[in-house]
């Protein structure tokens, strides 16, 4: 979509009676989406009803659903306005998100962009990546104002999602030298035996979802060509032992499956310049009976440290299919108290 430049006359307004005025009809019909899709999960998710009557958007329901119904219209105009697309991934993080605040929380000089309304944005070299919750929102900031992090919550929360993009970022800003991911090698229950191939070869599909996350923010010919200077690199974490990470982005996913003494291994490597990240999902832990998980140690051990930020996500954060939460909040509430 070409930029559009608002003038004063542009604006949403809201009238008496739950009614939205719009007055450029261009992006009222981008803004109610293919089909009223867009109107039609506003509708959903705050228990409204929309309707269009030319220019305008009338708005029914309970008046606090309501208002919250109006508000999401109004920054979902100003995306446009901006010039800016709405996608339903969009329109959810408005549902979500609720008003913004004042402050950010973050440095001068990161690759992060304010836009409409106090959002957060990070730059790629393929797409802008926004946060949807308020919690993904509190991570990011601390992603760039902390030289070590953990995401600790379920899947699908964005955790590692949110880290690898910051990381891109970062890099491309020349904030860091290079990125670094790594993952345990811990099959997920099953016994997968001897895997066929080179280490690469057996190593890889437990990275695929660090190789996918990257595919993300990068195009092909560039990702491979900083694969071959190692200037990105993907590697088990077994594979750190020994080595100092300077001027580099670092992200340690499925930290919950690292032992103990991996984890302190791990956390050691800290060199000067570098930001370390640390994802994990208590409830999924791999490891054999008796041997305990090092991001619960680390939880433990580093709360009270400065600098070291610990962000929670819960089921409400999860940004893949809505099943996805349900799925979770059933799982959490059939766990017997620890």
């Amino acid at each position: 979509m070409a930029a559009h430049d608002p003038s004063p006359t542009d604006t949403a307004t809201a009238t008496p009676g739950g009614t939205v005025e719009f007055p450029d009809n261009r992006l009222l019909i981008d803004l109610c989406g293919a089909y009223d899709a867009n109107l039609a999960q506003i509708e959903t998710a705050l228990t409204v009803q929309i309707v269009r009557r030319g220019n305008q958007l009338a708005v029914a329901g309970d008046l606090d659903a309501q208002t919250d119904a109006m508000r999401v219209l109004h920054a979902l105009y100003a995306r446009l306005e901006a010039g800016r697309a709405v996608e339903p991934a969009d329109v959810d993080r408005e549902l979500r998100m609720g008003p913004f605040e004042e402050a950010t929380g973050v440095q001068d000089g990161d690759q992060i962009e304010m836009s409409i309304g106090d959002r957060i944005e990070i730059q790629t070299r393929k797409k802008r990546v926004e946060p949807r919750t308020d919690a993904q929102k509190t991570y990011v900031r601390s992603l760039f104002a902390n030289e070590l992090a953990f995401g600790i919550g379920p899947a699908g929360t964005g955790k590692t999602y949110l880290a690898v993009a910051v990381g891109v970022s970062m890099f491309l800003s020349g904030q860091v030298d290079k990125i670094i991911l790594s993952r345990p090698a811990v099959e997920a229950g099953e016994r997968l035996g001897f895997l066929p191939g080179d280490m690469k070869d057996k190593v890889d599909p437990y990275m695929q979802p660090l190789y996918d996350a990257l595919g993300d923010f990068l195009p092909g010919k560039q990702l491979a060509k900083l694969f071959e200077e190692k200037q990105i690199e993907i590697a088990p974490l077994a594979f750190m032992r020994g080595r100092t990470l300077s001027n580099a982005f670092v992200v340690l996913d499925e930290a919950q499956n690292a032992t103990s003494m991996q984890m302190k291994m791990f956390l050691t490597r800290l060199g000067e310049g570098s930001r370390m990240v640390i994802t994990g999902d208590r409830t999924q832990i791999d490891l054999p009976r008796g041997v305990s998980s090092g991001l619960a140690d680390a939880e433990r051990l580093l709360g009270h440290i400065p600098k070291i930020s610990f962000n929670y996500f819960t089921s409400k954060d999860v940004v893949r299919h809505p099943l996805v939460a349900a799925i979770i909040e059933a799982y959490e509430a059939d766990t017997p108290p620890a």
